[in-house]
């Protein structure tokens, strides 16, 4: 069995170890966990006892297998609890994230399969990231973002990177959501900006903006 704290440092560099793909360094967690350097340090050296991460001083963080199948569990249950919460329960998609990092500490794996099982076996999240399956098999976006999308070509919104709150309240307001199309009308060279056409009506997007949509082109 594993602390809640134990859990989110696993799942905090898993995440991070999947967007920059090398060792993670003891700033990187504590910006994602919002703590101390000092905390992470110490929590790093109990994890590596238990085998759990692989730590050398000055030289980063990474999971080992045992700490990786834990991490994409606690991944897993907490992307069907967010399904659970938009597609049962109606809450928006912007709500769900804190409610399911509470019950993604829920350890009964019966629990998470007739879940699984209630749902209907979806394939991501409402956020449109993928839900790793019972065996912790997970395909992940191929990372073609927004940004990246050639002008007048149109293509379909899949996911975001960016997860939080204000972000996702922001593209309600803009009627973007999972599955709309977007076509690129024009891109402004100076700052990276855009105007594009969604459900008929042009409007310009930042390049933060932009560069948290992940995409799919028709």
């Amino acid at each position: 069995m594993h602390s809640q704290s134990e859990e989110n440092y696993l799942k905090a560099i898993y995440s991070i170890e999947l967007h920059n793909g090398k060792s993670v360094s003891t700033n990187n967690i504590a910006e994602k966990l919002k703590t101390k350097a000092s905390s992470v340090t110490d929590m790093i050296k109990k994890l590596a006892e238990k085998n759990l991460v692989n730590y050398k001083k000055y030289q980063g963080t990474s999971l080992t297998s045992k700490g990786k199948k834990i991490a994409v569990k606690i991944v897993r249950k907490h992307r069907l609890w967010e399904a659970f919460l938009v597609n049962k329960l109606d809450f928006s998609w912007d709500e769900v994230h804190d409610l399911a990092e509470q019950l993604e500490h829920i350890k009964s794996d019966s629990l998470i399969d007739k879940l699984e099982e209630f749902l209907d076996y979806p394939a991501f999240d409402p956020h449109g990231d993928p839900i790793p399956d019972k065996d912790g098999n997970i395909e992940h976006h191929k990372n073609l973002m927004l940004s990246s999308v050639d002008i007048l070509d149109e293509c379909t919104v899949i996911g975001v990177k960016d997860s939080s709150s204000i972000f996702l309240k922001f593209l309600d307001k803009k009627n973007i959501k999972l599955g709309s199309t977007l076509k690129v009308i024009s891109k402004e060279e100076f700052d990276n900006s855009m105007v594009i056409e969604n459900n008929k009506n042009n409007y310009s997007i930042s390049h933060q903006i932009s560069k948290n949509l992940f995409v799919k082109k028709i």
